[in-house]
């Protein structure tokens, strides 16, 4: 009765107290920061308090932010994720049809969403699961997965009702666990045993975006989907940044979210197909010889980047029939079938152009180099027919080309900074403290800038499939796609086959071991010809992974081509007759 101010949203003076003792306006539930003043302070003694109130724990009253949990961190991170790659050209299908259905299943197999709680099971922050009935029983609360939707905005966090139905349970309970943590169950997170199930982690992402690209036949391998990362196209490093303001990111959720590495190729690969397995994903549609992922088709991408002859694709496709890695039922990806092994689509191409080469070339340190001069030779006598193709000036543009490109990417590399953009702050009261002092910061770095006549970094270049391109169009003859292998290639009953008649194995037996990782050992102190090094430094740029990886899948193919008993002799010069 005496609180005659009127709302400031609705302007009715119509006030009522909530149990905290504090006003709210009946008529738009506005609830203010004043709070009844007590007039009467005559007490009757002798009595006991029989009730605490406790204020509601949707909003944090220090600083604003909203109780939100891993989950839905991670939720927002796939989100982002899935529209970066929609820009870049992917099928709209993916986010909403796919990689939805796909997280929908995971929190259900893990049990954080879409699933019926054991009764009397104790309330955690990692297993707190309603019946799918009451998913939309809190209106302010709603689906978990409307996030993932195209119509929903980031400012509207949304999830399951059993989260919220449990909060107070929650902050009750782990309140001494969850106090370093922004999220609600940020500490337990990390503190909980998930032998049995796997623990959504940051390079997950990745891996469920590329199982979706993998169901969908998209024409992004792993490599492009990791080097698109890495250059900033797609939101991995620093992601936290595109969270909403209310949701507050402090102490471990930093643990969880913050990435001070890039993604690698052989993490993401093996908890995509750990993800296949825990999903129950039956069989992904067939990968067939028109699709982007058939061996035929990126070893015509491989070889149009690493700057050779257009009719290697031919000796490919060869290499690719004989050993049957084009087959249907050996390039599709069957979850959970452990007798059919798991392909690397992009790997596996450049490993069959690595074949092919020392089947042609034979890449010994010597075979190759009278080729070549050979090659020289004839280009200066005669002009018809086309030049004939030179290893050892494709070695030499190459070469150049792929140490400009290295040094460049290793000085950005050097130069990235760690630190995110977008300055954290924990509270309200330090929000104008840490602005200051940021864009402090900026102007003290402009201003240096302009004294030492620092060049601005350029704008980030588009994407592109292709990190080295060549054109016929040159005059100065660096591009070898027109160029015949007439001088290395005899014809036999009807068949072109390689004057060479030698082939020198990378290994005889294939390594069994399952601790080291690798079916066959590299390094650079192997022995191995310097030429195979070279090539292998190629492609192992250009898919942005360790040269050991392309060196497995060449001793696999090399086994299924050579499928007979097999020597291998100490000199590379003299090598096994096939």
């Amino acid at each position: 009765r005496d609180f005659n101010e009127r709302c400031a949203q609705c302007s009715e003076v119509n006030w009522g107290l909530t149990d905290g003792g504090r006003f709210y306006c009946r008529s738009c539930h506005n609830v203010t920061e004043r709070t009844r003043e007590v007039v009467n302070t005559d007490f009757i003694t002798n009595t006991r308090v029989q009730t605490i109130s406790k204020g509601s724990r949707k909003q944090k009253k220090t600083d604003g932010g909203c109780e939100w949990y891993v989950c839905e961190g991670f939720q927002l991170v796939l989100k982002k994720q899935a529209e970066a790659l929609e820009a870049l050209g992917v099928c709209p299908r993916m986010k909403d049809e796919v990689l939805c259905n796909f997280w929908r299943c995971y929190l259900q197999k893990s049990k954080q969403a879409y699933c019926i709680r054991p009764a009397g099971e104790t309330v955690k922050a990692l297993s707190v699961c309603d019946s799918s009935t009451d998913v939309d029983s809190d209106p302010e609360r709603s689906s978990l997965l409307h996030l993932l939707s195209l119509s929903e905005s980031e400012g509207d966090l949304q999830t399951d009702n059993s989260f919220a139905s449990s909060t107070s349970k929650v902050s009750e309970t782990q309140e001494g666990t969850s106090v370093c943590s922004g999220s609600v169950d940020g500490s337990l997170y990390l503190k909980k045993n998930q032998k049995e199930k796997l623990r959504m982690t940051m390079p997950m992402t990745l891996s469920f975006c590329y199982m979706a690209l993998l169901w969908l036949r998209e024409p992004m391998t792993l490599s492009d989907l990791l080097r698109f990362v890495v250059e900033g196209h797609i939101p991995y490093l620093n992601v936290f940044q595109h969270f909403p303001e209310k949701m507050k990111l402090c102490g471990l959720d930093l643990k969880i979210f913050c990435v001070e590495s890039y993604p690698a190729y052989e993490e993401v690969y093996n908890k995509m197909v750990e993800l296949a397995v825990f999903l129950d994903l039956p069989r992904f549609p067939d990968i067939r010889d028109s699709c982007f992922l058939h061996p035929d088709m990126l070893c015509m991408k491989y070889l149009m980047e690493a700057n050779l002859p257009d009719e290697l694709h031919n000796w490919t496709c060869r290499v690719v029939k004989k050993t049957g890695i084009g087959d249907v039922d050996f390039l599709t990806l069957v979850p959970g079938n452990k007798s059919t092994r798991k392909v690397k689509y992009d790997v596996l191409a450049a490993a069959v152009i690595v074949v092919v080469l020392k089947l042609l070339f034979l890449l010994d340190d010597r075979y190759e180099w009278l080729l070549s001069d050979f090659a020289g030779e004839r280009n200066k006598n005669s002009k018809e027919g086309g030049p004939y193709f030179e290893f050892k000036k494709w070695y030499k543009v190459i070469k150049c080309s792929l140490d400009a490109k290295q040094k460049e990417l290793d000085e950005e590399r050097a130069k990235y900074l760690w630190r995110c953009e977008k300055p954290l702050f924990y509270s309200a009261e330090m929000k104008s403290k840490v602005l200051k002092r940021r864009q402090m910061v900026v102007n003290l770095q402009n201003q240096f800038g302009k004294l030492c006549g620092a060049v601005r970094p350029a704008e980030k270049p588009n994407p592109s499939s292709f990190q080295l391109s060549w054109s016929e169009e040159n005059t100065d003859g660096s591009c070898f796609h027109g160029h015949s292998l007439k001088g290395i290639l005899q014809e036999k009953w009807g068949l072109l086959k390689p004057m060479n008649p030698e082939y020198w194995l990378c290994t005889v037996k294939l390594c069994t071991e399952k601790v080291c990782g690798h079916l066959a050992h590299y390094s650079r102190e192997e022995g191995f010809p310097q030429s195979y090094h070279f090539v292998l430094r190629l492609f192992s740029f250009l898919l942005r992974i360790q040269p050991s990886y392309i060196h497995d899948e060449v001793c696999v193919i090399e086994h299924k081509l050579f499928n007979r008993k097999l020597y291998k002799k100490p000199k590379y010069s003299t090598g096994l007759r096939k």
